[in-house]
């Protein structure tokens, strides 16, 4: 496993408004607010909506693991064409551990986890050209 991954850590909101703990900055990924959830309860250093799936992709993917493999290569490819949208969750993740945020109830088949492994993908490739 990428060292890169280890700092990535995942943490569902709802745990979060429990009392769960979390390392890092924490990032809220998704585009839509977790229902239930108030502003105070995350005390997030960042909301990261465009790091999410286009609204579009979301509605489609509708987390029915049926369409996992499928949702996890259209997000990858809107991640690829739009690098702007996670260079700043790339420059917290080098300079320490982050936490990343969302509200799907399934903890397996979720944006944070495509994205997770994406950021971890790209840094392990920096890394590589130094």
């Amino acid at each position: 496993m990428s060292p890169w991954r280890e700092r990535i850590q995942l943490a569902r909101a709802q745990a979060l408004r429990d009392g769960a703990a979390t390392e890092g900055a924490r990032v809220l990924v998704d585009r839509l607010w977790p229902r239930g959830i108030s502003k105070a309860d995350l005390a997030l250093d960042l909301w990261e909506k465009d790091a999410a799936p286009s609204g579009e992709l979301r509605r489609w993917f509708g987390h029915d693991p049926a369409r996992w493999e499928e949702f996890v290569r259209r997000y990858r490819d809107e991640l690829a064409a739009r690098p702007e949208a996670v260079e700043e969750l790339l420059t917290l993740c080098r300079k320490g551990p982050v936490t990343l945020i969302f509200a799907a109830r399934d903890e397996a088949h979720n944006n944070a986890v495509v994205l997770r492994d994406w950021l971890a993908e790209r840094l392990a490739q920096e890394e590589e050209r130094e």
